[in-house]
């Protein structure tokens, strides 16, 4: 038993650490082809900190564990929302910018509400609703969901790229990378978050089974925070900095990630059956996805009371994941 926690720890270190590598490389190799720091910063580097719950989900869908594949992006997002938005705010309070109150909050919750509605759309298409309130599954993100999530993130993705565009910040100049080093950095960082991911995939699953857990607990919790400790670490960093904004804009960001291209490609890869608690858990997501976007459009910040009653929301989230 104690072996199979060591090999789950270690599966966190190699994610994490293959993720920083990854960004370090593929940001240094772009800064050599002359591509703007805030488009890496718009691609490459959201990518690298939501590479551990990509290396999850996926691995998590290839072997067949279709709970922990869905739960990690819920539990990461309730994580990130709940846990790394309301410590960030008790450091310090946090100014939400317009674009991010006018688009990437409301793009958060209808990529919430889209996932929703496609798992039950699919079920009905199925002609399986009889079946489904006699098992414990509440529908399925298919092939063709997933390449409806993949195509609004693509969107997304231009319409940030176009915005920077049209309000370019000023380049800072910095020491380039050799070329053979930043590629030999982004190798290096692919194979620990694969391997990182294989290990906390099937490490999790037999802890579950050990404890008589299921799948969908621990994805929900042990996998989510785990695979959600780059962002924690980003956002508490720049929120003790002073600089808050960032704080916000890499949570938003990942959770967006994560529901549209994770999930997008997890599915693509494998189909992912949705169970009921895990349709519960995603409308728990919405729920509190809308509070945060309240608490963001009140006085245009989240101040210390509100990232405190954050903090306490996800504690009762916690209890009642294990006692449901």
């Amino acid at each position: 038993m104690f072996l199979y926690f060591i090999i789950l720890i270690v599966g966190f270190v190699a994610l994490i650490k293959g993720a920083d590598w990854f960004v370090g490389g593929s940001s240094s190799l772009a800064k050599n082809f002359h591509i703007p720091g805030v488009i890496i910063g718009l691609t490459i580097v959201s990518l690298g900190t939501s590479a551990p719950e990509l290396a999850v989900s996926t691995a998590a869908a290839i072997s067949g564990a279709n709970e922990i594949a869905i739960s990690n992006v819920v539990g990461s997002n309730v994580f990130n929302l709940l846990c790394v938005l309301g410590l960030c705010a008790v450091i310090n309070p946090l100014p939400v910018a317009d674009d991010i109150n006018r688009r990437d909050f409301l793009l958060s919750i209808i990529s919430v509400i889209m996932v929703m509605v496609a798992t039950c759309f699919t079920s009905i298409m199925n002609g399986s609703m009889k079946t489904l309130a006699m098992e414990d599954v509440a529908g399925n993100v298919n092939r063709v969901v997933s390449i409806m999530l993949l195509l609004v993130f693509v969107g997304y993705i231009i319409v940030l790229v176009i915005n920077a565009r049209k309000n370019p910040e000023e380049e800072q100049t910095s020491i380039n990378v050799p070329v053979l080093k930043c590629i030999l950095l982004i190798i290096i960082g692919i194979a620990f978050i694969v391997a990182g991911g294989e290990a906390v995939v099937v490490s999790a699953k037999v802890i579950a089974r050990m404890f008589g857990m299921s799948e969908t607990l621990i994805g929900l919790t042990i996998v989510a925070i785990g695979t959600s400790l780059p962002e924690l670490v980003t956002s508490v960093v720049a929120a003790r900095k002073g600089e808050t904004g960032m704080a916000v804009g890499n949570v938003v960001g990942s959770n967006i990630f994560n529901m549209l291209f994770i999930l997008g490609v997890s599915s693509v890869i494998h189909p992912i059956a949705v169970n009921k608690a895990s349709f519960c858990d995603m409308g728990i997501l919405l729920v509190i996805s809308i509070i945060a976007y309240i608490f963001s459009l009140t006085k245009k910040r989240i101040a210390r009371p509100e990232g405190l009653l954050l903090l306490l929301i996800y504690v009762g989230e916690i209890i009642f994941a294990i006692y449901r």
